[in-house]
């Protein structure tokens, strides 16, 4: 009875936190975001002009787009639309309790672990969908949804309290995002595309069973020292990412690999190696790469000076992103324009999706604006993400990087390096492990607690 009466305080107190942050950050996600006329605006490697004679500002929520020229208006709509297909993962609440503890919400504490899951939700979009895929039911996303969101805020949490009184197990009340995909005549290609759309998406559903599940990541963070409820670090999660990818068991999984930058070197061998790995099993092909990167870009604060070269990396195709965020928040920034980075927030607690289901509602996975904020405002901790399909493709990306942080690298260090060789070369302990049950080596472990003492905290 004591049991029960401590969950019931537990279930009560998180959505408290629900609300709260949902109070706290949906004035937020209503805030219109403008973008200037007269200077081009980047999204992982897309350029989009909304250049016309006039000066001023468009909001992307397409309110103010009636005097602008049609071949402009298209291009607005094709950034909105671009934006919109990114994969959108933010705190849930009411999803299936994480194994030793109460909680069924991430409210408050799991934000760089949702930046994290999109940084690799695009990677997996880039290699099965490919950069030009955008989803046709993008622009159909009403943004009069984000008006109401705090208000079904309070809704839902005064039925869940008269629900508690009534001893009703769920609260009565339907989710905005609950509504029937309308369903459009899809050729082969459309339908192929859409299958893999929900695939990636329901790799991080909120389930134990969820490859890439917050359930699943932090089985892996226990490993780190970390238990549900601690803040994770953009460095704890870039190596948690690759655990996930590692020991993930979909046969769609086996072809891509996910690969960590050692103290801020990436050794090319060690990538190589990876990347062929399916070679010694009798497989022509190789793996693609996802490559994570920790960096900070400065000591207390970021250091300007690095700001180009955060605009180079947003520039190229191939990038996936950056786990990053501010002060005590994480965000997943995808762009920039100007001295502004773009960024999608995580911080709005949604319901629980099963995406288990068939059909399961797509429309709150997607952002239906982007929000943008400066970039000296940034924490310097960060992971910065590439996508490479090949061993070529590599090799092409690690000499244009290369050439970035040379050019954009004003002290005697660049902010990381490639270097030729293996990293045992190097008397570093080797990447690979070999132990099932011990997730990370001694020297991961060591790292991890570096980085987690190291970094800002999160909320």
């Amino acid at each position: 009875m004591e049991a029960r009466g401590t969950d019931e305080v537990e279930k009560i107190k998180s959505k408290f936190m629900s609300a709260w942050h949902n109070m706290k950050y949906s004035w937020v996600l209503k805030t219109k975001t403008y973008f200037s006329r007269n200077s081009p605006v980047f999204l992982l490697g897309k350029c989009y002009h909304f250049k016309t004679d006039e000066t001023g500002e468009l909001s992307t929520d397409g309110t103010n787009f009636e005097q602008i020229n049609t071949e402009i208006s298209g291009n607005v709509e094709e950034f909105r639309k671009d934006f919109i297909s990114r994969i959108w993962l933010t705190y849930r609440e009411e999803f299936p309790q994480i194994q030793g503890s109460a909680l069924t919400t991430d409210c408050g504490w799991g934000c760089t672990l949702r930046t994290g899951q999109m940084l690799l939700a695009q990677g997996l979009m880039l290699h099965f969908l490919g950069r030009a895929w955008v989803w046709p039911d993008a622009l159909d996303i009403d943004n009069s949804d984000s008006e109401s969101w705090t208000a079904h805020t309070v809704k839902k949490l005064t039925a869940s309290f008269e629900a508690s009184l009534t001893a009703e197990r769920e609260p009565k009340i339907l989710s905005n995002h609950q509504q029937p995909t309308f369903k459009r005549n899809w050729d082969d290609s459309e339908m192929r595309n859409e299958i893999y759309h929900r695939k990636i998406i329901s790799w991080f559903g909120d389930s134990p069973l969820a490859a890439f599940g917050l359930h699943q990541l932090i089985e892996y963070g226990k490993k780190s020292g970390k238990i549900a409820g601690d803040w994770y670090g953009p460095a704890v999660v870039a190596h948690i990412l690759r655990k996930a990818v590692e020991e993930a068991r979909d046969p769609e999984l086996q072809g891509v690999t996910v690969y960590v930058a050692q103290d801020c070197t990436v050794y090319s061998s060690d990538v190589i190696d990876r990347q062929c790995s399916f070679l010694a099993s009798g497989k022509a092909d190789t793996k693609a790469v996802i490559i994570l990167v920790p960096v900070r870009l400065g000591g207390e604060r970021t250091n300007m000076d690095y700001f180009e070269f955060v605009k180079g990396i947003l520039s190229l195709e191939y990038c996936v992103g950056i786990i990053g965020g501010r002060p005590k928040q994480s965000y997943y920034f995808a762009g920039f324009q100007d001295d502004s980075l773009i960024y999608m927030d995580p911080h709005y607690c949604q319901s629980f999706v099963d995406v288990s289901i068939k059909d399961f509602p797509l429309e709150s996975f997607h952002c239906p604006s982007p929000k943008k904020m400066s970039f000296k405002k940034m924490d310097p901790s960060c992971t910065i993400g590439f996508y490479c399909r090949t061993v070529q493709d590599f090799e092409k990306a690690s000499e244009e990087i290369t050439k970035m942080l040379n050019s954009s690298s004003k002290e005697k260090y660049p902010l990381f390096t490639f270097v030729k060789g293996h990293s045992r070369d190097y008397d570093f302990a080797s990447s690979p492990l070999h132990e099932e049950h011990d997730l990370f080596s001694e020297d991961e472990k060591k790292r991890l607690k570096r980085f987690s003492t190291e970094e800002f905290v999160l909320l």
